[in-house]
């Protein structure tokens, strides 16, 4: 069993991660493409993103080989041969169910130890990447400062001749703001061969430049500028600093698919205990007002009752003693008072919102660490008795049942992970939602496969339709024969 096993799960483990990383290319393919990379970093940057993949990959690899695996030993009569010498098919599992508990177990310590620190190499060459060749990244319909001192928007890039239209410049080299810009109609990009600078030819444009004055009082200066119009003008951008530059290890120390277990409850840990001071700080005045009855009895947010011995204060009565025109004022800002109320709550309850968001999506990495290795013993039990009932061995059926599968457990976890991330669920549930849908459905296709169901026949749903069929036929046809029969009985 496990060297039947073992070669369809080798297998399957490297297409499903080939199909990831392909993915993962077609993803990034315009930050990577004519940056002038070396075969190491390429080499690098797949080697990192492929170890990402395997906790996603190893599930839907164990889902494929299981049906395989027993598709096969059903369609050549192997598990009749094994049943029919009275091994029950979970004897034929168990060596199989071991193997799984140990990929379990490494899924986990994978996912625990080598993971976070495959994402972080990953995501920082990536960041890297995109910071190497800034002109790649000129995306038409927003400003773009990835080049040191200047802010470049264009409304139009043609990727094949790198024609750029409606192209405006901001210089920022000297640091005093919006003093000088460049507009043009039209113009082209090129990058020079040492890739040291980056040299623009701009057409029908013009540039606006404020001269500084100096030794000029505030309240005396004129604010003089500078205005030249051009049909052609040649715009060099130094790229220096532009190389492929290392960052540093601590860039993305905090962010939640970087961390292990033990890191995320301690980030979770203190990110609960300031929302709950952030909570009380914002809303503690509110929660904590008297709210006055207009008696001598006082009553807090929690009911309780206190008595006051003090003067009665009667806004009522205020507000009807005095005058026309103070009662407007009164009212004008008793309204901007609640206006202002109404928006500090509002925003107040934005960023909560959002801290909630971000606290979420720690505890989502969390789960995640637990839900991927479980999976595998999920799929295992829906896979090898499926396999034992559909009978089919080779790519074909199992492909598609597996993918199948595979896209049923993929779009409950999306959308429960979704749900965490609005708070409408609690991360508990929201993530292991999938496995208590999907767990039952391994358990009950076992059951079924131990006994030689036949859930999977074409030929019993077939049967079924047409014991339909007939049972309808009966009723139809006997009940007119019932209703000739008493005719013909009155008329005799």
């Amino acid at each position: 069993m496990l060297k039947s096993f073992i070669g369809p799960l080798i297998l399957t483990f490297f297409i499903v991660l080939i199909i990831l990383l392909l993915q993962f290319l077609w993803m990034y393919v315009d930050d990577l493409a004519g940056k002038g990379l070396s075969f190491k970093i390429l080499a690098e940057l797949l080697i990192q993103f492929t170890l990402s993949f395997v906790p996603t990959a190893l599930p839907l690899a164990i889902l494929l080989a299981a049906l395989m695996t027993f598709g096969n030993m059903g369609e050549f009569s192997e598990l009749t041969a094994l049943k029919s010498s009275g091994i029950s098919l979970m004897r034929i599992m168990r060596p199989l169910m071991f193997l799984i508990g140990i990929l379990v177990i490494i899924s986990f310590l994978f996912s625990n130890y080598v993971l976070p620190y495959s994402n972080r190499q990953a995501r920082m060459l990536l960041y890297d990447i995109k910071r190497k060749r800034p002109d790649i990244n000129l995306q038409a319909g927003s400003f773009n400062n990835d080049i040191d001192g200047f802010s470049i928007k264009v409304t139009s890039k043609d990727p094949v001749t790198n024609r750029l239209d409606g192209i405006i410049i901001y210089d920022h080299r000297d640091k005093k703001g919006n003093i000088s810009v460049t507009t043009a109609d039209s113009g082209y990009m090129k990058i020079t061969p040492d890739e040291t600078a980056m040299i623009m030819t701009l057409y029908n444009g013009k540039s606006f430049t404020e001269i500084e004055e100096k030794n000029v009082a505030p309240d005396q200066r004129k604010y003089p500028s500078r205005k030249d119009e051009f049909r052609e003008q040649t715009v060099v951008i130094s790229l220096s600093g532009f190389d492929l530059q290392r960052s540093s290890d601590d860039l993305f120390r905090s962010t939640s698919w970087m961390l292990n277990l033990s890191q995320l409850s301690f980030y979770i840990d203190s990110m609960n205990n300031e929302y709950n001071g952030k909570y009380y700080q914002q809303f503690g005045e509110f929660r904590d007002s008297k709210v006055y009855t207009g008696k001598n009895i006082m009553y807090d947010v929690d009911g309780e009752s206190t008595e006051k011995d003090s003067v009665i204060f009667n806004p009522g009565e205020l507000y009807s003693g005095l005058k026309s025109y103070d009662k407007k004022i009164v009212v004008a800002r008793a309204l901007e008072n609640a206006k202002e109320a109404a928006s500090f709550l509002s925003m107040t309850t934005e960023t909560m919102k959002m801290k909630i968001r971000f606290m979420k999506r720690y505890e989502v990495d969390w789960h995640k660490k637990l839900v991927l290795p479980f999976g595998c013993l999920v799929f295992f039990f829906i896979g090898a008795p499926l396999g034992a009932i559909v009978r089919k061995g080779g790519l074909g059926t199992p492909t598609v049942i597996s993918i199948l599968f595979f896209v049923i457990w993929y779009v409950i976890s999306m959308s429960a992970e979704k749900f965490v991330e609005e708070n409408l669920i609690s991360s508990f549930a929201g993530m292991w939602t999938s496995s208590f849908i999907l767990l039952p459905v391994g358990i009950f296709l076992t059951y079924k496969a131990s006994h030689d169901s036949v859930i999977m026949n074409v030929d019993t749903y077939l049967q079924f339709f047409r014991n339909i069929k007939d049972f309808l036929f009966r009723i139809i046809f006997q009940g007119k024969r019932s209703k000739y029969d008493i005719i013909n009985i009155t008329d005799e």
